[in-house]
């Protein structure tokens, strides 16, 4: 049964609580397998994935023939689906993209800022006990967008080698360039550092478990990173005139995800609080992945009481949730007052899942409460920038003095004569 809380009894260290890993340490299985990939590379790729996904492989790489036939395999009812995720997607990552700017001032000085993109990135696809071919069109078409050269997807394979047909078609629809039958902390390191078939790259993203996400951490500044991310989260902020059955199914399609999966409905209405549970208990026999589910509602979810909405809204921003549902009468009204989101749904007809497969919004989102410091997935995070300089001979000689005093206020003697040297002949 789902817990229930009131806000004014708890804590916000409880309100956030979210240490639900803090007994388990990968870190030297971790190191040991992106050891092993350093050092033996390929080799190394084929022993993991029968050790870990009990495929004997004869190829690590998808071949181009093998993506063409997914597509024409794969129903074609599932295609026109993919096809419109992937033309919604686009649609609106395309208005994240920045243009360069160029400032001239009346002295002749030019200066500005260029974006270019990133030139290799490795998205990581998970596999497993689901597949995700939503994450494939959600994480490789803003890199596309932002003209990442070659894009390389890595993914785990089924015990007969294999690939899910519905992956490697939303790959083709995408546009992503190679493909790999690798998934682990043993694909991370492969992607950082490279083999003999694996090309290196700038940029990983794509989340997976945590063994996925300890390498992530751990080859960090080797190469770049999108985020950490922790299992799903859900909280859905409503008033008493939500139908209960609905609110129970939205927080129940983030718990199925995971056993460590977050489900929180932050509410006014004991009434709604009450049903809600009730329906929670109703549906759950339903659910084909009800073990994960229960797990995650048992464990991890909560029902919080407030006793007015400016509570609840405040809840809601302590949480800092991953996906937020403002399932009341007027959602605009509350928008502008949330500070703390991955991704907001309006109204209470817009569940989570709308966001995750189709409408166009990115569904990488930060987790854990890090949507305090960070935002989804974007064509930002594809493109790398690069700001630029031009002083003409008499500009610079307007300026000389005040950098050089401001260099040596810094104790930097070197900086000052760097800039002075230009005009007194024979002195460095």
């Amino acid at each position: 049964m789902i817990r229930r809380l009131k806000l004014s009894e708890i804590s916000p260290d409880e309100i956030l609580c979210r240490d639900i890993r803090a007994e388990r340490n990968e870190d030297a299985a971790v190191d040991e397998i992106i050891a092993s990939v350093r050092a033996r590379g390929d080799a190394a790729l084929y022993e993991y994935a029968e050790k870990f996904d009990h495929a004997k492989l004869d190829a690590l790489e998808v071949t181009p023939a093998e993506l063409d036939l997914a597509l024409i395999h794969l129903d074609q009812e599932l295609v026109d689906t993919l096809t419109l995720a992937r033309d919604n997607i686009r649609e609106f990552h395309r208005h994240q993209l920045h243009e360069n700017f160029v400032l001239t001032r009346e002295n002749g000085a030019v200066m500005g800022q260029r974006y270019r993109p990133i030139e290799r990135v490795g998205l990581y696809v998970p596999g497993g006990t689901a597949s995700y071919p939503s994450t494939v069109l959600m994480d490789a078409i803003p890199a596309k967008i932002a003209g990442v050269k070659e894009l390389v997807m890595v993914t785990p394979p089924g015990p007969d080698g294999s690939i899910p047909d519905p992956i490697l078609a939303a790959a083709k629809l995408a546009g992503v360039d190679r493909v790999f039958r690798i998934g682990g902390a043993q694909a991370v390191a492969a992607l950082a550092y490279g083999t003999e078939s694996v090309p290196r790259v700038d940029k990983i993203v794509g989340p997976g478990n945590v063994y996925v996400a300890t390498a992530k951490r751990k080859v960090f500044g080797q190469v770049a990173i999108d985020m950490i991310a922790g299992p799903s989260e859900i909280l859905v902020l409503a008033d008493g005139d939500n139908d209960a059955r609905c609110v129970a199914a939205d927080l129940l399609s983030q718990a199925e995800h995971d056993r460590l999966a977050t489900a929180v409905l932050v509410t006014t209405s004991e009434r709604l609080a009450d049903a809600v549970a009730t329906e929670i208990e109703r549906q759950l026999p339903l659910l084909p992945r009800e073990d994960i589910a229960r797990a995650s509602i048992e464990n991890n979810g909560k029902i919080i009481l407030c006793g007015d909405m400016d509570e609840a809204v405040r809840a809601a921003n302590i949480i800092a949730p991953e996906h937020l549902e403002l399932c009341v009468e007027d959602p605009f009204a509350l928008l502008a007052r949330i500070e703390n989101a991955g991704s907001i749904f309006l109204g209470r007809n817009v569940p989570e899942a709308l966001g995750d497969y189709l409408a166009g919004p990115n569904h990488t989102l930060p987790t854990s409460g890090t949507a305090r410091f960070s935002s989804p997935l974007g064509v930002d995070d594809f493109v790398k920038r690069s700001s630029f300089l031009y002083y003409p001979r008499e500009a610079l000689a307007d300026v000389c003095p005040h950098v050089a005093r401001f260099a040596r206020s810094e104790g930097l003697e070197a900086h000052a004569r760097s800039i002075e040297s230009r005009f007194k002949e024979g002195e460095a």
